[in-house]
């Protein structure tokens, strides 16, 4: 059995793979070639821990995940993820979930700007300025000639600190923003990325301000949770979601539901566009909405593992 750390699995493997891998993921996700319990949780306070098995033709993937949101001296994820031969069932690898966390829910927002985001588009607003966010703007930059990155957060100091870790991972040939509202980073950007665990809307609710553009939310995963305003709902044909899960568990769905803003008939699994069976207009309001599925771990888990083995990188362990 191979153990993969954080360092093990940046060595083994870039962002722009690991988008490829989410893509197969929705290939699979569309042929229906997978299962896929729901993802059980356990709430404590605002703390959540979610156990995310799934099976594909090739692998038992399983996520342990602890979300800790106030941890100021731990990581706010904190998880390991198995992989397991699903012809014989034995373990072939354990993961740090943190780093595949990040790794693949950037993805899976890289994913977004590779099929819904105009291919000149080159700004780029993140608001949440987290562990999330860092890994949706390294996607986001893998896909698109991203120019310029404007960063809102309600903690200056935060920011701050955010800049230096992306100008570390980018280079410095990409300008970085700091705004004092969500509404100044909107404004000057093509592709909007919402990274919160926020209870009400992180963007104002301007119809002008928003039209026009990409907008991803990679936050909210719970029914309380909700990241888009009113606006959003009143300018987009469709909303794309990973799966369909995220209806019953993101306040970005289940609200605007409930409230009438959006129909039923407007959700469309983002699989049907990365397989060609729907068509996008990119020069709308496209947004796009994930609550992550246990799928998309266990086809990123099983690349690394692969990319892995063929650089003989990792830690060989017996049980």
């Amino acid at each position: 059995m191979l153990y993969l750390n954080e360092q093990t699995i940046k060595q083994a493997i870039t962002m722009s793979q690991v988008i490829d891998s989410i893509d197969l993921a929705y290939q699979t996700y569309e042929a229906k070639q997978y299962q896929m319990p729901a993802r059980m949780r356990i709430s404590h306070g605002v703390n959540d821990y979610l156990l995310m098995p799934c099976l594909t033709k090739d692998v038992i993937g399983t996520k342990l995940v602890a979300v800790h949101p106030e941890n100021l001296n731990e990581p706010v994820i904190q998880g390991l993820v198995t992989v397991n031969d699903a012809k014989t069932g034995t373990p072939i690898a354990i993961l740090n979930g943190a780093i595949l966390t990040g790794l693949r829910t950037g993805a899976i927002g890289g994913s977004a700007v590779r099929h819904l985001s105009r291919p000149d588009a080159d700004s780029l607003a993140l608001i949440g300025t987290g562990a999330q966010g860092f890994y949706q703007v390294v996607a986001a930059c893998a896909e698109r000639n991203i120019t310029h990155i404007h960063l809102f957060n309600r903690s200056k100091a935060r920011m701050i600190d955010f800049v230096e870790k992306l100008q570390v991972e980018l280079g410095e040939h990409i300008k970085i923003s700091i705004h004092h509202s969500a509404a100044d980073a909107a404004a000057k950007s093509d592709i909007i990325i919402t990274a919160t665990n926020s209870s009400h809307p992180v963007l104002p609710d301007d119809e002008a301000l928003l039209e026009g553009k990409l907008i991803i939310g990679i936050g909210s995963y719970r029914q309380d949770m909700r990241e888009f305003p009113h606006s959003v709902y009143r300018l987009i044909d469709n909303i794309y979601v990973d799966s369909t899960d995220a209806i019953q568990e993101s306040g970005d769905l289940a609200q605007p539901l409930e409230q009438k803003w959006l129909h039923p008939s407007q959700i469309v699994t983002f699989s049907k566009v990365v397989t060609g069976v729907h068509n996008v207009s990119r020069e709308k309001t496209v947004v796009f909405k994930s609550t992550g599925m246990a799928l998309f771990d266990a086809v990123a888990a099983q690349q690394i593992y692969q990319q892995a083995k063929q650089q003989n990188i990792g830690t060989s362990l017996t049980l």
